[in-house]
């Protein structure tokens, strides 16, 4: 015959088993939520970005542009690629790469001054577009052709441009949906600052003056 206080023991494991199992429960399907949340965060892009997604969002990627220059009232326009003298720099390992840029660039109009290995043993990521005061409307037409080329204005005084291209490089814009042909309006890089507001400027990498 089982006793009263066996039978309330009983109930106890019972409840006991009960309560467990309803915490183990509770736990697995906070923990499944908790989960469910984190991945649709990443999904959607909110967690998981790096520091080059970050600069890559920045005008310019974080490098400080001049504006383009216009007459007072007037609207910079792009200007003929036959005017814009440029040398093409490999910053990369990909042997033949400024060869072929330059090729491309002179049959788009552009005026070869050479091709070279950029100095030094540091490969350059971003293609960057090196220019001086007396060029920044040519470095912005010249732009156009790039997808990801940064414009950094430094300390030359005459109007060679040198391309200097990155290891992120892959390919010149299509030309049919080039934004910068010979008289468009030019779009000024958000942030960007008049010449004479640029201060300091990196030194120009070593070449024979174009004017």
């Amino acid at each position: 015959m089982t006793t009263p206080e066996a039978f309330d023991e009983r109930k106890a494991r019972q409840q006991f088993v009960r309560d467990r199992q309803k915490i183990v429960f509770t736990v697995a399907i906070g923990a499944l939520a908790i989960a469910l949340v984190v991945s649709f965060l990443f999904y959607f892009g909110v967690l998981g970005k790096t520091a080059t997604t970050t600069n890559a969002a920045q005008p310019n990627y974080g490098v400080t542009a001049p504006c383009p220059t216009a007459a007072d009232g007037a609207t910079a326009k792009a200007l003929n690629p036959s005017t814009i003298n440029v040398r093409v720099l490999n910053g990369t390992d990909k042997a033949g790469l400024a060869d072929a840029v330059s090729e491309s660039l002179t049959n788009r109009g552009f005026v070869s001054k050479g091709v070279s290995n950029y100095p030094g043993t540091a490969t350059i990521k971003r293609t960057e577009i090196r220019f001086g005061k007396n060029t920044i409307n040519e470095a912005y037409t010249l732009a156009g052709h790039f997808n990801d080329a940064i414009l950094r204005m430094d300390d030359r005084e005459d109007k060679l441009i040198d391309v200097v291209i990155g290891s992120t490089f892959s390919d010149l814009v299509d030309e049919d949906k080039i934004a910068t042909k010979t008289d468009a309006d030019l779009t000024a890089i958000e942030g960007c600052k008049a010449a004479d507001q640029m201060g300091d400027l990196p030194k120009a990498v070593d070449h024979e003056a174009v004017n």
